[in-house]
């Protein structure tokens, strides 16, 4: 069994001011600097094995504070993305409210309904799976720190309870910058440690 620390990266001005990010890469602020460094440190009794990252620049600069914590370099894998939200990346909730009422109106989109120009949940959730199965059978029996994003973390959580992308954001909203969760991958099958 591999346990996986699924870590959502520290904050980004963007995610201060509310911009919607996906596929932009934006860096890190310095209160997400400060996010990483204290998730370090109290990670620094964690038998951590190896670190993987989303290859955006804010998810690799809290992974990099991280595994150099541990003495480890930083394995970039591009599936761990955050989902591509399409036209809606750079705009804040209240510009997405104006240009696109419908489709607000309709939120969330079902699980086969893409981002204006982006990505579907399915799409989404299919990538970072995988990734994350691959990472499990690279690393039975070890402790890997992956660095993702709100969305795949949720897409690896609808997994692991086998409901759709829709209802595990209705169990679990907001996924804080530098939020841990648990999981353990043993046979390709996910199982919640929090």
């Amino acid at each position: 069994m591999a346990t996986l620390i699924l870590v959502r990266h520290g904050e980004t001005d963007w995610n201060r001011a509310r911009r919607w990010q996906g596929h932009a890469d934006t860096t890190l602020n310095e209160l997400g600097r400060r996010q990483a460094t204290d998730l370090a440190a109290a990670l620094a009794g964690e038998p951590v094995a190896a670190v993987y990252s989303s290859d955006l620049r804010r998810a690799q600069e809290t992974a990099a504070i991280i595994a150099d914590a541990h003495g480890l370099e930083v394995r970039v894998e591009p599936r761990l993305r955050e989902i591509n939200f399409g036209e809606w990346e750079g705009l804040t909730t209240a510009e997405i409210h104006d240009r696109y009422p419908t489709f607000v109106r309709d939120w969330p989109p079902d699980e086969g309904k893409p981002f204006p120009g982006g990505e579907t949940y399915v799409a989404m959730g299919a990538r970072v799976v995988a990734a994350l199965e691959e990472i499990g059978r690279r690393h039975r029996d070890e402790t890997v720190v992956v660095i993702l994003h709100g969305g795949p973390i949720r897409g690896a959580l609808a997994h692991a309870a086998g409901i759709t992308y829709a209802e595990q954001r209705q169990r679990r909203g907001h996924v804080a910058n530098c939020d841990v969760l648990r999981i353990a991958i043993r046979d390709d099958t996910f199982t919640p440690l929090d």
